[in-house]
């Protein structure tokens, strides 16, 4: 059975918006200001080989979409990251391009199951934070791999609301990357 994966770079306040800076968020761009190290490149590269499928959000979707068909390199992550299946929660996609991508518009608890059905390793969730969010909240998360940059922005978009209900992970690694932290938490 799959588990559902969350991957995020994350600020020490819990932002999660535009790390790499190409959504306009005038404090985006922040995940480039430090060094992750190769061991923080191969981490990335490692949870990709590991999954089975994507999962995301439609506006991640957009930008991995525009981005991700015209890129290559030489470890592979392009390649993996173009030919894994992909699934985008929206009520509005109708026509995806992106190669082997399905569009999920249904009730999302039901779909999570069909697809931990299908699938034996990781369906991985990168970004998308309005879907993660819903996915915590409904207690969908197996676990989160957060990459935690040292640094404070004060705004933007948050890992969790302030009314989300409580959900409690296991601490089952940490590790330190360049100038980053990884942890990687399961659900209880």
């Amino acid at each position: 059975m799959g588990q559902i994966v969350v991957t995020e770079f994350i600020t020490l306040d819990g932002v999660i918006e535009d790390p790499g800076g190409s959504e306009g968020f005038e404090r985006g761009g922040w995940a480039f200001a430090f060094d992750r190290g190769a061991e923080g490149d191969a981490f990335k590269l490692g949870e990709l080989e590991t999954a089975d499928a994507q999962l995301l959000g439609r506006k991640t979707y957009d930008g991995f979409a525009a981005a991700w068909p015209e890129r290559t390199d030489e470890m592979g992550f392009a390649d993996k990251m173009n030919s894994m299946p992909k699934f985008v929660v929206s009520r509005t996609l109708e026509n995806p391009t992106w190669t082997n991508t399905t569009v999920i518009d249904g009730d999302l608890a039901a779909e999570i199951g069909k697809l931990r059905d299908r699938f034996d390793r990781d369906i991985l969730v990168a970004g998308s934070a309005q879907l993660v969010q819903s996915l915590l909240q409904e207690g969908l998360v197996d676990e989160l791999r957060l990459m935690v940059f040292p640094v404070v922005l004060g705004k933007g978009r948050r890992l969790f609301l302030d009314e989300a209900q409580r959900g409690d992970f296991d601490l089952a690694e940490t590790r330190q990357t360049g100038s980053v932290a990884i942890l990687i938490l399961r659900r209880k």
